[in-house]
C-alpha cells in the first residue's frame, strides 16, 4: 500500500510539473512583439508619444521616427497618448504591427473648453464663444499676447495703431460699446481677472478663448460688456520631465519711405512763397530719413521646464524679449518668469499656484503731436536737407540756424526722448483649492493678487536741444503702486441621469483695488555732466509736484443652471449681481442675467440617413453686461482741483491751496448696460474635413458713462452721469477646412470675416461733440459724434479739387447762400470699417511647414492730418515731393494747391480722406522638423529650425506710412487718423524650437 502511495505520489508531481510547464509555455506564447508608428493626421511622425498596456505602467515611447516597440499579450488594450492629441485605445487582438493615426483634440468635439468658472465640451457650447489657433505662435515675432488674435477669431477686431516697440493692442470684440467707460475686453489668465495682458509671454499659452456674446460674458457681470479673453497658461504633464527651449533673432525695417525735397527743390518753393530768403550756395547735407531710422534689432529667449507624477505636476519658464525699433533709441524689453504647480493633496483635496513676474521697460519717442517741432516722424520731412545734425559755432548743441525758421530736426527730437524710461514691474499669483465634497459636488476657493510698480523717469539735457536751455534741463519723476486682490468661492454640482445631465454653480466673488502715486519735476542742471536725477536739479517746480491715492472694491455674487439632454437639447442660464464702489450708493447694484440654449439638429432622427453632416448645432442667447471701468473711482461724488499759491512772494508765506469744484456730484449715476442677442450655427460636414461657424447678434448700449461739460459760468465745469445710448449690430463667419490630405500631404486652411456696424442712437445733455484738433494751423476738430452716426465720423468741407485758375482748393456750397461757411461742412469719411478678416493657410509634407497668415480691413477712411505738414506749404518747413506736382500757373490741372501762407486750402476736408483699405501678408513661417537618430540618442525629442517674415507685402492704397493706424490708440470717438505716428515694420527672424 505504501509502495502505491509513493508511486502515486510520483506520478502527481511529475503531472503537475507537466502542467506547470504547459501553463508557462502557453503564457510565454502570448507574449507577443507588437511594433509600429505614430502619426498626426499629416502623417507626420509624433516624436516621444505614449504607448502604455492598459491597467499597468507597462509601455513604451515612440523614437526621433515614430516607431514603438514592446511585448504584450495577445489580448492586451493599448493605451496611445499625446499632448494636444486625442488619447486612443486599441485592442491588440493578436497583431504584431500597429500603426496609429492620432487626430488633433481641437480639431474634435470632445475637446474641452473653458469657460466662465469652469468647462464645457465643445460640442455642448450654448453661446458664442472662439477658439484661438495657438498653433504657430511659437515661430511668430510678437510680443504681446494680444497680437495672437489678429485675424484669427470672428468677430474680434485688433489694431496695432502704431509700429513702437512694446506699443499697446487695441482689441475690440463686437465693436465700440462705450464712449468715456473703457471698450477693452476683460482678460482672464488662469482664473486672475486683468484689464492687460502685456506682462503675459506668448510661449507660455496653452489655449485662449473669446466669450463674444452677452449668454456667454454675462458671469462676468459689469466687467464683460466688452467681451472677456481666457487664457489658461500651460501646466506639468504626468510623465518623464521635459525641457523646451525656443528662441529667435531677427530685424525690422521701415515699410515705406516718403521723400522729402532735396535743397534746389526747396529753395525754389520758399522763393515762391516768400516766407524764408536762404542764401545760395547751400549743398545736400543730411539725408534725415537715415539719421532717423536704422534696422531695428528683435531677440527672444524661452526655457520651459515641466514634468509630473500622480501626486504632483509642475510647469516653470522664464524668458527675456529685447525689441530694438527702427527709430533711433526706441526699446522695449521684458523679463519674465512662471511657476504653476498642482498638487493632489488627498483624493479629495487639490492644491493649484500660479505665479508669473514681469519686468518690461521701453521708452516713449514723440510721434504724432503734430507739429513739426515735436514729432520724429514728420520732422524727418520737414527738416531741409541742408542743415547739419551739430551746430558749428555753439559745440555740443543741435543745429538750430534755419534762417527764420521754426523747426526742429528729427535728431533733436529723438534726444529730448533718449533718456526717458519707463518700466513695470508685475506680480500676478493665484492659489486655488479644490475641494470634493461628493462625487458630484465641488468646492473651489482661489486668492488672487495682481500686483504692479510703475516707475517712469524722463530727463532734457541742458544744453543740447533748445527746449532744454530755455529750462534750464529738465527732468520728472513719476511712481505709482496698484493692488488688486480678488477672493472667490465657487460651489460646483455636477451629475448625469441617465441621458439628463445638470451643472449647478454658484458662488461669490470679492475685488479690492488700491492705488498710490507720486510724481515731482525738476529743472535747472548743470550744463557740464550731471546725474539725471532729480537730486542734481536746482528747482523743484511745486505746482508739479504731488502724490494721489485711491481705492474702489467690485462685490459680486453669481450663479449658473446648465442642462444637456443626451448633448441634443442644452440649455444655461447665468445669474450675476455686481455692487460697485464707483457708483452711487443708490443705484450701486446691477443684475446681469443671461440665458442661452442649443439643438443638436445632427442627433435628431430625420437626419440619420445625411451622412455628410457629421455635426450641425443651432444656437441662441441673450444677456446684460455691465460697465464701470474707465471712469473714475470717485465718479458719483463731487471732486475738487487744488490750485497751489506762490508761497514764494512777498505776503504768500502763510497761504493755503485754494480749492475749487472741478465737477457736479450725481447721485443717480449708475451702471452702464449692454443687453445683446445672438444666433448661430456650428456645423461639420464632410468626415469633419469642413468646419463652419456662423453668427449674427445686436448690441444695444444704454445709460452710456460720460464726463459731460457743463455752460460756462457754473462753478462746475461738467459732471458724469448716464448720457445716452449706442447699437452694434453685426454677422461673422469661420470656416475651417482640410483642403488636401493624401500622400503625407496636408493643405489646411482656416477663414474668418466679420461685419459690425455701429451707430449713436441717444445724446442726452449735449447733443453734438467734436473731438480730434489735427492741425496747428487750422485747429479745426475733424471728428464729430451726434444721434444718427457711428463713432468716429470724420467732418469737414467736400473738396471739390484745384481751380486751374487761381490755385485754391474749391469747396462745395452745400447750403447754396454763395459762400464756403461752417454750414458747408458735413459728414466726410468713415473710419469704421465694412468688415474686417483672417485667413491662414497651412502646408506640411514630410515635416517640411509651411504658414502664411493674410489679414485685412475693407472699407475704412483714414484721415490723413500728417499731410498737413507734408503737403501744407504754409510755413517755412521742408515737404514731400508730392508737391513738386503743386499748381504753379493758370490752366495747370493738379490736385495739389499753390503755395500759401494761408490756410484756406489747409480746412478740414475730402482732401485728407483716404481709402484705409489694405490687405497684407502678416506673417510667413516655413519650418523644418529635423528627424535624426542622433537626436533620438541626445534625447531630443524635437529641433524645428524656422524662419518668419511678418508685414512682409500690403496692398492698399494708403498713401501714408501704413494703414493699420490710429495716432489716439484705443479711443473709441477718434478713429483712424494718422498724424506723424510711428510706422508699422517689416520685419525678418530666424529661430529654432528644441525639446529634450
Amino acid at each position: 500500500m505504501k509502495k502505491n502511495k509513493n508511486a502515486f505520489s510520483k506520478s502527481l508531481g511529475l503531472l503537475l510539473m507537466c502542467s506547470f510547464c504547459m501553463v508557462l509555455t502557453t503564457a510565454m506564447a502570448q507574449r507577443i512583439r507588437v511594433a509600429g508608428t505614430v502619426t498626426d493626421t499629416r502623417n507626420v511622425p509624433l516624436i516621444s508619444a505614449n504607448i502604455v498596456i492598459k491597467g499597468t505602467n507597462t509601455g513604451a515611447i515612440t523614437n526621433s521616427e515614430g516607431a514603438y516597440t514592446l511585448m504584450a499579450g495577445t489580448s492586451d488594450i493599448l493605451v496611445f497618448s499625446y499632448q494636444g492629441m486625442k488619447s486612443q485605445e486599441i485592442a491588440i487582438d493578436g497583431r504584431t504591427t500597429i500603426n496609429v493615426q492620432m487626430e488633433e483634440e481641437d480639431a474634435s468635439l470632445e475637446d474641452v473648453v473653458v469657460i466662465g468658472y469652469g468647462t464645457v465640451r465643445r460640442k455642448d457650447v450654448t453661446t458664442a464663444v472662439s477658439t484661438v489657433s495657438l498653433k504657430d505662435l511659437e515661430e511668430r515675432p510678437i510680443t504681446s499676447a494680444a497680437q495672437a488674435i489678429q485675424g484669427k477669431a470672428p468677430g474680434v477686431q485688433v489694431l496695432q495703431p502704431n509700429g513702437q516697440p512694446g506699443a499697446g493692442i487695441v482689441v475690440r470684440v463686437r465693436g465700440n460699446t462705450s464712449i468715456t467707460a473703457s471698450n477693452d475686453p476683460l482678460y482672464v489668465v488662469d482664473g486672475v481677472p486683468t484689464n492687460d495682458i502685456d506682462f503675459l509671454a506668448p510661449g507660455d499659452i496653452a489655449s485662449m478663448q473669446i466669450l463674444k456674446d452677452a449668454s456667454s460674458a454675462a458671469i462676468y457681470g459689469s466687467r464683460a460688456s466688452n467681451g472677456v479673453v481666457l487664457i489658461t497658461t500651460k501646466e506639468g504633464k504626468k510623465g518623464a520631465a521635459k525641457v523646451g527651449l525656443n528662441t529667435y533673432v531677427g530685424n525690422s525695417h521701415v515699410i515705406k519711405q516718403l521723400k522729402s525735397l532735396n535743397v534746389s527743390q526747396y529753395k525754389e518753393l520758399m522763393d515762391e512763397m516768400g516766407t524764408i530768403h536762404l542764401p545760395d550756395g547751400l549743398m545736400d547735407r543730411t539725408d534725415w530719413f537715415r539719421e532717423t531710422f536704422r534696422p531695428g534689432l528683435n531677440q527672444n529667449y524661452q526655457l520651459n521646464l515641466s514634468s509630473g507624477n500622480d501626486k504632483m505636476r509642475y510647469f516653470l519658464s522664464g524668458g527675456y524679449t529685447d525689441e530694438k525699433g527702427v527709430i533711433n533709441v526706441a526699446y522695449y524689453k521684458r523679463y519674465n518668469l512662471r511657476a504653476n504647480l498642482e498638487n493632489n493633496i488627498k483624493s479629495w483635496l487639490k492644491i493649484n499656484t500660479n505665479i508669473a513676474y514681469s519686468d518690461y521697460s521701453g521708452n516713449g519717442i514723440i510721434t504724432g503731436t503734430g507739429a513739426a517741432r515735436a514729432g520724429v516722424i514728420l520732422s524727418v520731412i520737414n527738416t531741409p536737407t541742408y542743415a547739419p545734425i551739430w551746430d558749428s559755432v555753439h559745440q555740443g548743441q543741435y543745429y538750430n540756424n534755419f534762417y527764420g525758421a521754426n523747426i526742429t530736426h528729427p535728431v533733436e527730437n529723438i534726444s529730448r526722448t533718449s533718456d526717458n524710461k519707463s518700466n513695470h514691474n508685475r506680480l500676478l499669483g493665484s492659489v486655488v483649492a479644490e475641494v470634493s465634497l461628493l462625487p458630484s459636488l465641488n468646492f473651489k476657493t482661489s486668492n488672487t493678487i495682481d500686483r504692479v510698480y510703475y516707475h517712469a523717469t524722463t530727463f532734457l539735457d541742458p544744453l543740447k536741444t533748445g527746449y532744454g536751455r530755455s529750462e534750464g534741463g529738465r527732468a520728472t519723476d513719476s511712481r505709482s503702486l496698484s493692488t488688486i486682490l480678488t477672493f472667490d468661492n465657487i460651489l460646483t454640482f455636477d451629475k448625469s441621469f441617465g441621458l439628463h445631465s445638470l451643472n449647478l454653480m454658484g458662488g461669490t466673488s470679492y475685488t479690492a483695488s488700491t492705488w498710490q502715486n507720486a510724481y515731482m519735476l525738476g529743472s535747472f542742471y548743470r550744463t557740464g555732466y550731471s546725474p539725471k536725477t532729480l537730486d542734481a536739479a536746482n528747482k523743484i517746480d511745486p505746482y508739479a509736484t504731488g502724490t494721489n491715492a485711491s481705492e474702489w472694491a467690485l462685490m459680486s455674487y453669481i450663479g449658473r443652471i446648465s442642462y444637456n439632454y443626451n448633448s441634443k437639447y442644452l440649455a444655461t442660464i447665468n445669474l450675476r449681481s455686481d455692487g460697485s464702489s464707483k457708483l452711487s450708493p443708490e443705484h450701486r447694484y446691477g443684475f446681469f442675467p443671461s440665458v442661452s440654449a442649443a439643438w443638436r439638429i445632427s442627433a435628431e432622427d430625420f437626419m440619420s440617413e445625411v451622412k455628410w453632416i457629421n455635426d450641425m448645432k443651432l444656437r441662441g442667447g441673450w444677456g446684460k453686461t455691465g460697465n464701470q471701468s474707465g471712469i473714475g473711482d470717485y465718479a458719483y461724488l463731487e471732486m475738487y482741483n487744488i490750485q497751489r499759491i506762490a508761497w514764494w512772494l512777498k505776503g504768500n508765506e502763510r497761504a493755503v491751496v485754494n480749492i475749487s469744484p472741478a465737477n457736479m456730484r450725481n447721485r443717480d449715476l449708475t451702471w452702464e448696460t449692454t443687453t445683446q442677442s445672438n444666433v448661430g450655427i456650428d456645423m461639420s460636414v464632410l468626415n469633419n474635413k469642413l468646419s463652419f461657424t456662423a453668427d449674427a447678434y445686436y448690441k444695444y448700449t444704454t445709460n452710456l458713462l460720460m464726463n459731460v461739460p457743463l455752460p460756462s459760468g457754473l462753478d462746475f465745469g461738467s459732471i458724469y452721469r448716464n448720457e445716452g445710448e449706442m447699437e452694434n449690430k453685426g454677422l461673422e463667419f469661420g470656416i475651417r477646412s482640410t483642403n488636401i490630405s493624401k500622400n503625407e500631404f496636408v493643405w489646411n486652411t482656416e477663414f474668418n470675416m466679420s461685419f459690425n456696424r455701429n451707430k449713436v442712437t441717444k445724446l442726452s445733455l449735449q447733443k453734438i461733440y467734436y473731438y480730434a484738433s489735427t492741425s496747428e494751423a487750422t485747429s479745426e476738430n475733424v471728428v464729430r459724434m451726434t444721434v444718427g452716426q457711428p463713432l468716429g465720423m470724420f467732418w469737414g468741407y467736400i473738396s471739390e479739387g484745384v481751380d486751374p485758375e487761381t490755385g485754391d482748393l474749391r469747396f462745395k456750397d452745400l447750403d447754396g447762400n454763395g459762400r464756403i461757411t461752417t454750414g458747408d461742412k458735413t459728414y466726410i469719411g468713415n473710419p469704421n470699417p465694412d468688415f474686417t478678416w483672417g485667413m491662414t493657410h497651412t502646408f506640411s509634407y514630410k515635416g517640411l511647414n509651411l504658414n502664411i497668415f493674410f489679414q485685412g480691413s475693407q472699407g475704412n477712411d483714414i484721415y490723413n492730418a500728417s499731410r498737413y505738414e507734408t503737403e501744407g506749404m504754409y510755413n517755412a518747413n521742408n515737404q514731400s515731393t508730392e508737391v513738386l506736382r503743386r499748381w504753379r500757373i493758370p490752366g495747370q490741372i493738379t490736385d495739389i494747391p499753390r503755395a500759401s501762407t494761408g490756410t484756406d486750402n489747409l480746412r478740414a476736408s475730402t482732401r485728407f480722406v483716404e481709402d484705409g483699405s489694405y490687405a497684407r501678408l502678416k506673417s510667413l513661417t516655413l519650418s523644418y522638423d529635423i528627424k535624426a537618430r542622433i537626436l533620438e540618442k541626445w534625447k531630443i525629442t524635437r529641433l524645428q529650425p524656422y524662419v518668419t517674415a511678418q508685414n512682409l507685402f500690403t496692398i492698399t492704397n494708403y498713401k501714408g506710412f501704413d494703414p493699420e493706424v490710429n495716432q489716439y490708440g484705443g479711443s473709441a470717438t477718434v478713429q483712424g487718423i494718422d498724424w506723424g505716428t510711428y510706422p508699422q515694420v517689416k520685419t525678418f527672424i530666424v529661430g529654432v524650437n528644441i525639446d529634450l
